[in-house]
């Protein structure tokens, strides 16, 4: 049968099981399927269209193109270009329930997917994406629609290796504006920011070199510097900055090759370094004879006028990275680097090697997002939420006896924990095991240290931990193991 009738206007609203096991988008999948089951769906019926359904039940529009692409991919909805999604069949297929497919470890660690792919049922307090409601959805969506309409002489190459021409002379211009002198061909366009550091252990170091981090420090980071077989030296940092005479000293003893480092919104503290501190680093670098690079992707996140090495050396000796998935989504996979003319060519050299271009469609919509209209008042309601969000989530630590490791400038994170002593029967490694059989995605501060910690601490998302399921566990947690 094939009837094109459209569903009545109130069909979109679904009831779906919020409270029931498993993600909202498997619950909506779970729901159109057996609407197409029992015939209340029938084939050809067109499908409300992405903002419709969204607008309808209060989810974000991430979510309703998630599930349809799934019940595409299922066969029970086809795609018509122009025209919207329809129903094909009524046979639904066995993979469904989705369920097992996305299913949460049993234990977690800082390569674990699930703090990534937010594909996980559990709640994501440790991972470092923010919902997509939270980064002004429809301006990405219009923008990566735009992307899409990609002339089609550009489709003969693989694109330049430098990256999309329109998002670096934009970038040059900004940059230029706010922070320091920069030529659109001193910028490299990467897969992210992880794939730009990945680029730059490749092209300035060797297996058994030294590499100085932060100490807490991003715990992908520190995966790949071992990962290049170089010697990683944590430099303690705390609420005052990093500990500047431990690090001359093992400057002096290691001759490091480069320090990677987090001059504003560190994660995972949510520190900034003064500007006093980022002269002196800059000093011991030109001292020893060492690079910085400056991980600077919540740069937009902060205050203006903040401290940025970047700017004070002229990029020297900095090399500056930089992302877009913290103000607009991690989806979209868009990071930089910014170098001395002298260095790039090696870089761009090692890029193409590795993996010759990056995708020239999701820098068209990096650059449609960032030049829209609505752009830098959606990164302003950003900072709001998240200044709302860390308050909360402070409170709601308190109520749990937990106080921050240091108080953040501002960010995504909000660390802490409480004084105790890890020990074999309780540390922040088997607490984060434990949460995940409660339904809650924990990032230890196992996960950031080089060392074992010296309290049992952990990283928080301010956007998903205003949560009586943490809190309750938290509460409970610290009755069980007479935690102070």
């Amino acid at each position: 049968m094939d009837d094109s009738a459209t569903p009545n206007s109130a069909w979109p609203v679904l009831s779906i099981e919020r409270a029931k096991k498993g993600s909202l988008v498997e619950k909506i999948v779970d729901a159109i399927s057996a609407m197409v089951a029992s015939r209340e769906l029938r084939v050809g019926t067109k499908m409300p269209s992405v903002r419709q359904f969204a607008k309808c039940n209060g989810i974000s529009t991430f979510t309703v193109v998630e599930a349809y692409d799934r019940l595409v991919t299922l066969g029970l909805l086809s795609s018509r270009r122009g025209s919207g999604y329809f129903v094909a069949r009524h046979d639904v297929p066995a993979l469904l329930p989705q369920t097992a497919m996305f299913a949460t470890p049993a234990a977690v660690d800082a390569l674990t997917p699930e703090l990534y792919s937010g594909a996980s049922e559990a709640l994501p307090v440790g991972a470092g994406w923010l919902p997509p409601e939270w980064y002004g959805e429809d301006t990405i969506l219009d923008a990566v629609r735009h992307a899409m309409r990609i002339p089609a002489n550009r489709l003969r190459g693989y694109g330049h290796p430098l990256g999309f021409p329109g998002l670096r002379q934009y970038m040059a211009s900004t940059l230029s504006d706010e922070l320091f002198a920069i030529e659109a061909e001193q910028i490299l366009l990467t897969h992210g920011a992880t794939h730009a550091f990945d680029l730059i252990l490749r092209t300035l170091t060797k297996p058994g070199d030294t590499v100085f981090v932060e100490d807490p420090v991003y715990s992908n980071l520190l995966s790949l510097i071992r990962h290049h077989g170089c010697h990683a030296v944590g430099i303690p940092r705390d609420e005052h900055g990093l500990d500047m005479d431990f690090l001359a000293a093992q400057a002096r003893e290691t001759q490091p090759k480069l320090m990677f480092v987090n001059t504003v919104l560190q994660n995972p503290l949510g520190t900034s370094l003064t500007q006093a501190q980022a002269h002196r680093l800059l000093g011991f670098a030109e001292q020893f004879d060492f690079w910085l690079v400056e991980d600077d992707i919540y740069r937009e996140l902060t205050a203006r006028g903040e401290a940025s090495l970047a700017a004070m050396d002229g990029l020297r000796r900095v090399i500056r990275v930089g992302s877009f998935s913290k103000t607009l989504s991690p989806v979209l996979r868009v990071g930089s680097i910014c170098a001395s003319a002298s260095l790039l060519p090696e870089l761009v050299r090692v890029k193409m090697l590795a993996g010759l271009t990056t995708s020239e469609v999701n820098e068209r919509a990096a650059y449609h997002a960032i030049t829209a209209r609505p752009y830098k008042r959606m990164v302003e309601k950003l900072v709001s939420q998240l200044a709302e969000g860390r308050e909360r989530t402070t409170d709601l630590l308190a109520l749990a006896g937990m106080a921050p490791i240091a108080r953040p400038r501002g960010g995504m994170f909000v660390s802490a924990g409480w004084q105790q002593a890890p020990s074999q029967d309780c540390n922040g490694k088997l607490l984060a095991d434990q949460a995940l059989k409660s339904g809650i995605l924990l990032a230890p501060g196992e996960f950031f240290q080089l060392r074992q910690p010296a309290s049992i601490w952990f990283r928080f998302n301010v956007a998903y931990s205003d949560s009586p399921q943490l809190r309750n566990f938290l509460q409970s947690i610290r009755r069980e193991y007479g935690i102070s």
